[in-house]
């Protein structure tokens, strides 16, 4: 897998773990559980438990979900180019 590829997937992927890991805040939330546990990549130290906030929450779940889309259509896109390259040579 060549490096635009494999970066654009490893955004979405990265997006999709914070819009899981927001929703779970949330859920904790609506639960009772006021504490929000980190959701830090494992190469770097963890943030200690904060409180929630919904109207955070909410700012971060639109972040991902931009994110999200913006790696998706740069995945698009080298699939698009990739495709035009071989139908040139072709």
């Amino acid at each position: 897998m060549n490096v635009p590829l494999s970066t654009a997937l490893s955004g979405i992927s990265a997006a999709n773990e914070r819009l899981r890991a927001s929703a779970a805040n949330i859920a904790n939330l609506a639960a009772g559980h006021e504490n929000r546990p980190s959701v830090e990549p494992t190469n770097v130290d963890k943030v200690p438990d904060r409180e929630i906030n919904p109207a955070n929450e909410v700012v971060e779940q639109q972040s991902a979900a931009y994110a999200f889309v913006a790696n998706l259509k740069v995945l698009q896109t080298q699939l698009n180019t990739t495709g035009a390259l071989l139908d040139i040579k072709a």
